[in-house]
């Protein structure tokens, strides 16, 4: 059947825009390319502070492989796990063979100097921006066994039982750990910090029955939801989130005005040459905004944004003030 113009239409500019994508796309790889003659002469290495299974590990993982066909050299993930991830942060901060990366959370670029002087780098001195991936609200998640009830109803509850409700963070100083501290001051709680490796240890700890709440990041939230093992009380975004619309905010939970994400990005040792950080900074945009790439961290719990290295610098100074205001607040501290 012969297409109506308005659909033929439709197709056409469609296949134009994808075009002009494409080609946008090409330029602008072969235009970084010509900026770093030999480099990378080796594998590449990103560095990720969390445990296999974790989102900073899946999202490190799934920008590996176009990555390291866009550098023509292998892209290996290492992880070092402990301290909320800045020992990887410091693996990064000191390497100095230009082919060492890390794909970084907000504490590690923001906060963690005023967690820790003694802290072996400096966040803002010691690491190179080079993109904002991808951004995303919290879950706060509970037992299933709170099923049917309102998130306000889930917080009185927690408000009620006072310390004997203890929550659990991917370690000190981590926006989980930073968020959940400024909920129970919004929300007068008073649920007790229990530190793990990673979100994926948390999730067994809930499901143990040790925890009885956690702000986990959508990806990995919703689905134990979906499997019946938790449930989802608010998300911490100041509406509604399109990863998770089914979920409420806080504002509708009682506390307004309460809003927090998480992100993953990708940096570099300060010593890195402008030149490498420029030509990563148009890679990893450009193949975090792909279709391919973005429809991946979707599925994962993930709003690419794909930044310049100037927008991560950005972010950085914003996320410093907010989540610095609450650690100075709450005498949060992780010596």
């Amino acid at each position: 059947m012969p297409l109506i113009p308005n659909r033929r239409h439709a197709l056409q500019a469609g296949l134009l825009s994808t075009l002009a994508w494409l080609s946008g796309s090409a330029a602008t790889l072969a235009q970084a390319d010509t900026t770093t003659p030999g480099w990378p002469s080796k594998t590449v290495r990103i560095v990720v502070g969390f445990p296999g299974g974790s989102s900073p590990d899946l999202v490190a993982r799934t920008l590996a492989e176009p990555l390291s066909k866009a550098l023509g050299q292998a892209v290996i993930i290492e992880n070092r796990v402990g301290a909320a991830g800045n020992i990887a942060a410091q693996v990064v901060a000191q390497a100095t063979d230009q082919h060492t990366l890390g794909l970084m959370i907000n504490g590690n670029m923001t906060v963690a100097r005023l967690l820790n002087p003694k802290l072996g780098y400096d966040p803002l001195k010691d690491l190179a921006p080079i993109s904002l991936i991808a951004t995303a609200p919290l879950v706060l998640t509970t037992l299933p066994q709170a099923n049917g009830q309102s998130a306000k109803a889930i917080l009185e509850q927690a408000r009620q039982a006072g310390s004997q409700w203890s929550y659990g963070s991917p370690g000190v100083g981590t926006v989980a750990h930073i968020g959940m501290e400024a909920l129970k001051a919004r929300a007068k709680l008073e649920a007790v910090h229990v530190p793990y490796p990673g979100n994926p240890q948390v999730i067994t700890g809930m499901i143990g029955g040790q925890l009885q709440l956690a702000l986990l990041p959508p990806g990995l939230a919703m689905a134990q939801v979906k499997a019946g093992k938790l449930q989802a009380v608010a998300v911490t975004s100041s509406t509604r989130s399109t990863l998770v619309p089914e979920v409420p905010s806080l504002s509708e939970a009682g506390v307004p005005g309460f809003n927090l994400e998480i992100w993953d990005a990708l940096a570099g040792p300060a010593s890195l040459p402008a030149p490498i950080v420029a030509r990563l900074s148009a890679l990893v945009s450009e193949i975090s905004r792909s279709p391919e790439v973005r429809a991946k961290l979707y599925q994962q719990g993930w709003q690419v944004v794909g930044s310049s290295s100037e927008g991560l610098a950005n972010r950085i100074q914003a996320d410093l003030k907010s989540l610095g205001e609450v650690v100075q607040r709450q005498g949060i501290k992780t010596e």
